[in-house]
């Protein structure tokens, strides 16, 4: 009876959130400098010929894509993340993995731009740096949560400082720096949306896949290796695909914190620690919880915006605030 309840609460709770994720989808398509009615809307996507219309296509559906899909991969980074260093306080912004995602990814744009590779690239390289630097300084007998959230917020400085020397340089000698001195979901394009859809879709998938080996890493570590399994292999390939995630995220929309620490801890308290559900339950969690703060930055004090990651900061410091108050039980995930 007990299992049966449970279900039927997890059900409606990804009901609950697919309906306000599809809401929000709609209501942020219709509102903005050009309001336009849903009539309208469909009518001109199907038969076409309405200029309101087309200019909504090609600027404000591709924000709305890419919101949706860096929400999504930047709150599965974060379980992926809490689940292998058993912290749920770590997040790819908190740890300084987006920050070294992003200041690698100006630094290649800007310095090495004749070596033909995808931005997406130099973010990957930039937070597996930070990544491997965080668990060579925080390993000592193990990883301790207090250890490894004071390291990660002194390399996300480092990387931040670093990448805000470089803009005054460039500013200095009167070079442009242009979108990649932004972290935020204005001006993004089709080809935004084909890259972090195509890479999203996949290591989102990859991520549901080793669902069972992030319910296994709950466990002790003699426990893990009494079953067979080499441990440290199983954590280097989850940080892998938690790296991945966020600088996918970062590399298209910039440094955008806390999604990854907000989304985990509320879908645990709501779906349990079950990574089979929390994965997929975080992805729509995340998707609906980006997309609604880009929405709401746009037209609170229209025709100016706030950008999402300013919105997400704003929510996000009090509730970092929040779960160190609360004491939270570090190896409760």
């Amino acid at each position: 009876m007990n299992k049966g309840r449970e279900r039927n609460k997890i059900v409606i709770y990804f009901l609950l959130v697919s309906i306000f994720l599809v809401l929000m989808i709609v209501y942020s398509a219709l509102k903005g400098s050009i309001p336009i009615g849903i009539s309208q809307l469909v009518s001109g996507l199907i038969h076409g010929g309405d200029e309101q219309v087309e200019v909504i296509k090609d600027l404000r559906f591709p924000r709305i894509i890419v919101a949706i899909f860096t929400g999504a991969v930047l709150s599965v980074s974060g379980v992926l993340f809490q689940a292998v260093m058993r912290n749920p306080l770590a997040e790819a912004g908190i740890l300084g993995i987006s920050s070294g995602a992003s200041f690698f990814t100006f630094f290649g744009i800007l310095f090495l731009p004749g070596w033909y590779i995808s931005e997406t690239l130099f973010s990957f390289i930039g937070g597996t740096i930070a990544c491997i630097i965080i668990y060579w300084l925080s390993w000592k007998s193990g990883l301790k949560p207090l250890r490894v959230i004071l390291t990660g917020i002194a390399i996300s400085a480092m990387f931040t400082g670093l990448r805000d020397a470089l803009i005054n340089i460039c500013s200095f000698l009167n070079i442009s720096v242009g979108a990649t001195n932004a972290s935020n979901l204005t001006m993004k394009t089709w080809e935004d949306v084909q890259i972090i859809v195509a890479c999203g879709v996949v290591l989102l998938a990859v991520a549901f896949f080793v669902s069972p080996w992030c319910n296994l890493l709950r466990l002790e570590d003699k426990k893990i290796a009494n079953l067979g399994i080499r441990i440290h292999w199983v954590r280097i390939f989850v940080s892998a695909i938690a790296v991945l995630l966020a600088s996918v995220g970062t590399s298209v929309a910039g440094v955008i914190m806390f999604a990854g620490l907000i989304i985990p801890h509320i879908a645990r308290q709501l779906i349990g620690t079950n990574h089979y559900i929390l994965i997929p339950f975080s992805a729509l969690s995340g998707a609906l919880l980006l997309l609604s703060a880009d929405t709401f930055g746009r037209l609170l004090i229209a025709p100016l915006e706030i950008p999402a990651s300013t919105l997400m900061a704003i929510i996000g410091g009090p509730f970092l605030i929040f779960l160190l108050r609360k004491g939270e039980k570090i190896n409760g995930i």
